[in-house]
């Protein structure tokens, strides 16, 4: 498969996982992204966390590294400062994801690089971005969530605030952070200039409040937790207990809502002057929960399942185990085996993009300076000058 993004280099400096998760969308799509680690400090710190597949190798590491290569360099070295820099004349991109005032004091700005490379782009992905007076904060996925509202408005009434279960902040950065690669990308092809690019956790954690910030921005409209998970405006749009757990259901439409009662055999509940709107079922959601409840009780999930999956969007509430052995997610190739040479039965998740109807190839993460001496000898080092850079640290 010829892949869109074959023959662009980006080398990242990148830890955890916004930045990983991002460049990983790069490799998958074709592009040699290739990780430049300090070995001093045992490269990525995800390598070694959670449970290990062997010496700074974990699954925490594989699940944000898959298709990249790994090159040892220490920029605090002026060996490997301008190793580095030779490698950043033959890239495309130079991505990291440091705090704020790191990126100009390692010289991965383009200030710093245009020299060598003035087509490069330099993507910063950090906290809270490179020009304000908290450039210099440390910041993760959590603290974006606490302050940009997200634990506010997730969890059921009357609990402590609560965050998603998910790192969801560091997902939505690292694949805002890809696009504007893809699209400075193209810019430069026409254009022929490179350029700095910057993205921050906290931007994309304000940004994503969407609709429910434009009501309280433009009307004072406060987004408050409702009971089950409801949406804050449709309904029933929530969770239901059944025999046997829970189901979501979700009629967003008017259609839906006619399609629910029908099949339930209550079409009584649509008659009702309190539910027979939109504004009236919101209004009377209590009402109409206690209803809806009493008939989903009475039989299993996958009963309900059956009966409304080609009527209503409607899911049944999985562990994440079962999400994962869920056979849907093997037919369709979203887990697969990934051989890894540490645990032959190791697995993986896919990325969801496919290409002509094939999902895309994948191969494990690389090894810590796995690659070190092969891409240094392609920009000019000989065997003797590798020796010397390795004894002395820099590698």
């Amino acid at each position: 498969m010829k892949l869109p993004l074959s023959g662009f280099r980006v080398l990242t400096f990148e830890n955890f996982g916004a930045g990983p998760y991002g460049s990983m969308y790069l490799a998958d799509l074709g592009a040699e992204v290739i990780k430049i680690e300090n070995r001093a400090q045992g490269g990525d710190a995800t390598r070694g966390m959670g449970p290990l597949l062997g010496e700074h190798d974990s699954h925490f590491f594989q699940a944000f590294n898959y298709n990249k290569k790994s090159v040892c360099l220490n920029l605090k070295t002026e060996a490997g400062r301008t190793a580095f820099r030779k490698l950043a004349a033959t890239a495309q991109v130079v991505l990291n994801n440091l705090r704020g005032d790191q990126p100009d004091k390692l010289g991965l700005t383009y200030a710093h690089l245009a020299d060598v490379n003035p087509r490069l782009i330099c993507a910063h992905l950090s906290a809270y971005g490179r020009d304000n007076d908290r450039k210099g904060w440390p910041g993760y996925d959590y603290l974006m969530q606490a302050e940009a509202g997200f634990l506010h408005v997730t969890g059921e009434p009357g609990t402590p605030p609560a965050r998603m279960g998910l790192s969801i902040v560091d997902y939505m950065t690292g694949i805002t952070t890809a696009l504007a690669i893809v699209a400075a990308l193209l810019g430069v092809a026409r254009d022929g200039k490179g350029h700095d690019i910057d993205v921050s956790l906290f931007d994309v954690a304000l940004h994503q409040l969407t609709y429910p910030g434009a009501w309280y921005l433009n009307t004072g409209m406060e987004t408050s937790r409702l009971p089950r998970s409801s949406h804050p405006s449709a309904t029933p749009v929530q969770l239901f207990p059944t025999q046997d757990g829970w189901i979501f259901v979700m009629c967003m439409t008017e259609k839906f809502w006619r399609n629910l009662v029908a099949e339930i055999g209550r079409e009584d509940l649509a008659a009702d002057p309190r539910f027979a709107t939109i504004t009236a079922r919101r209004g009377n959601r209590d009402a109409l929960t206690e209803a809806l409840d009493q008939v989903f009780r009475m039989q299993d999930t996958d009963h309900w399942l059956v009966r409304l999956r080609h009527l209503l969007p409607a899911a049944p509430v999985l562990t994440l185990p079962q999400a994962l052995d869920n056979p849907f997610a093997q037919e369709i190739g979203m887990v697969r085996p990934l051989p890894h040479p540490l645990q032959d039965e190791f697995r993986s998740l896919a990325n969801p993009i496919k290409l002509d109807g094939a999902r895309l190839g994948q191969r494990t993460a690389p090894a810590l300076g796995a690659d070190t001496d092969e891409l240094l000898r392609e920009v000019g080092y000989e065997e003797a000058a590798l020796a010397a850079m390795r004894a002395a640290g820099v590698t």
